[in-house]
């Protein structure tokens, strides 16, 4: 019975260490580790052909949004544009 309950606590441990927490708009917010700007955008059900993305006070090029990877404490931004007249 021990042998099972030390198998749970490794893979939520596991699953922990996994996790990135960072900050979106203002709020604290988890995804996988290894996350991309591109996978956040996608998790978010957002468009990133409408929206504008700073990491960290910084603008990320939507060319770099797949290979931007997202890190423990990052502060993330996103800007959704809205048409009208």
């Amino acid at each position: 019975m021990k042998s099972n309950n030390l198998s749970k606590r490794k893979k939520v441990t596991a699953t922990l260490a996994n996790v990135l927490s960072i900050t979106v708009n203002g709020s604290a917010m988890e995804f996988p580790d290894g996350a991309t700007i591109e996978s956040l955008l996608i998790q978010l059900e957002l468009d990133a052909r409408l929206v504008a993305v700073e990491q960290n006070l910084e603008i990320v090029p939507k060319a770099n949004y797949s290979e931007r990877k997202i890190a423990p404490g990052d502060s993330i931004e996103i800007v959704h544009f809205v048409g009208g007249g």
